[in-house]
């Protein structure tokens, strides 16, 4: 099972060229990872003053450019789930055609910033969402 987010691409998303700058595209699958984690029940404003979940490892291939009034849709599912760390991947289509596949790796830190383990809720949560092939 995926979990499934709609992005529209807005105008503060693009370059003067009109299609998506690509650091937005960050900013938009880390939009895509805190719905996730609200969904879960997890919201980050709640997380964070105790705990945070930085990007540990991202990699990402731009597969087409998107523009301005684009609707995506980002599937995003767990590839693993580690002792501290979670491997995402989060592939975006507009329409039948993909934009853009992202693999990532998240970390579970406590308040120091040190990897810690996931809890048992939080990897019961994450387990309907894991994918049989990374």
């Amino acid at each position: 099972m995926d979990f499934t987010f709609p992005q529209k691409i807005l105008f503060k998303h693009c370059d003067p060229a009109g299609i998506v700058f690509y650091p937005r595209y960050f900013e938009i699958i880390n939009d895509c990872i805190e719905a996730f984690f609200d969904r879960l029940g997890f919201p980050f404003e709640h997380l964070h003053p105790q705990a945070a979940v930085p990007t540990a490892q991202i990699e990402t291939r731009f597969t087409a450019p998107s523009r301005h009034g684009d609707q995506l849709n980002l599937a995003l599912g767990v590839t693993q789930v580690g002792r501290t760390s979670l491997g995402l991947e989060c592939i975006a289509h507009c329409g039948d055609q993909q934009r853009f596949v992202s693999r990532s790796t998240l970390v579970l830190t406590n308040s120091q910033g040190r990897p810690q383990n996931w809890p048992d809720d939080m990897r019961a949560a994450f387990t309907p969402y894991l994918r049989s092939t990374p």
